[in-house]
C-alpha cells in the first residue's frame, strides 16, 4: 500500500496495524477541569463510525510510580512471540487455499461462518452483548474475528465464551464514552 503526500511517499506493507491515542477529556486529564458538556463534545469529534472500523480499542489507565519501578515477572516477550507465531501458523495453515483470505482479520461473512463457529453459551453471550451494548453488525464482525484470533493465540480450535467475553471487553469502549 502507497500513501502520497506533499512531502513524498510513504509506502506500507500489506498488512499494517493503526494505533492511535486520545486524551480521556480536552485538557488531558480523567478528572480534570472540562464539564460534561466540553467532554463530551470532544469525544464526539471521534465518529461512532470511525471508531467502529477499529477492531480492538481499550482504555489504558495511568501507570502507578510504583508499578514501574517493581521488577516483576511478567510474561517475558519471547514467550509471547512464540505464541504470536504459532498463531499466525494456524491462520496460514488454515487460509492456505485462499486468495484473498491470509489472516481472521480478512475473512469474509461465508468464512466468518466457518472458521468462527460458536457453541450455544457463547452465541447467547454474544447476542446479549449486541443488545445491551447496541453494538452494530460491523461490530459483530470484529467481535467474531477477534475471538477467533484469541483462540488461536491460546491454541485452541473452537471459540469459547471467555474468548467471546474479552472480545467484547475489546468493543465496550466506544459504547462506554460515545453515547
Amino acid at each position: 500500500m502507497t500513501i502520497s503526500r506533499a512531502a513524498g511517499t510513504m509506502t506500507f506493507p500489506a498488512q499494517f496495524m493503526l494505533v492511535a491515542a486520545m486524551n480521556p477529556t480536552p485538557t488531558g486529564a480523567k478528572n480534570g477541569r472540562s464539564t460534561a458538556v466540553e467532554t463530551q463534545r470532544y469525544l464526539n469529534k471521534i465518529s461512532g463510525p470511525l471508531l467502529d472500523r477499529i477492531d480492538i480499542h481499550v482504555e489504558v489507565p495511568a501507570v502507578k510510580h510504583e508499578t514501574l519501578l517493581k521488577h516483576g515477572a511478567g510474561e517475558p516477550s519471547s514467550s509471547i512471540r512464540e505464541r504470536v507465531l504459532k498463531a499466525r501458523t494456524v491462520q496460514n495453515e488454515r487460509f492456505a487455499g485462499k486468495r484473498k483470505t491470509r489472516c481472521n482479520a480478512q475473512m469474509n461473512s461465508k468464512e466468518l461462518k466457518v472458521y468462527a463457529a460458536l457453541d450455544a453459551d457463547s452465541e447467547s453471550l454474544l447476542r446479549m452483548a449486541l443488545a445491551e451494548l447496541q453494538l452494530s453488525a460491523r461490530a459483530y464482525d470484529r467481535i467474531l474475528k477477534v475471538s477467533r484470533t484469541i483462540a488461536d493465540l491460546a491454541g485452541r480450535e473452537q471459540i469459547n465464551s471467555e474468548d467471546i467475553s474479552e472480545a467484547i471487553q475489546y468493543r465496550t469502549l466506544d459504547r462506554q464514552l460515545w453515547g
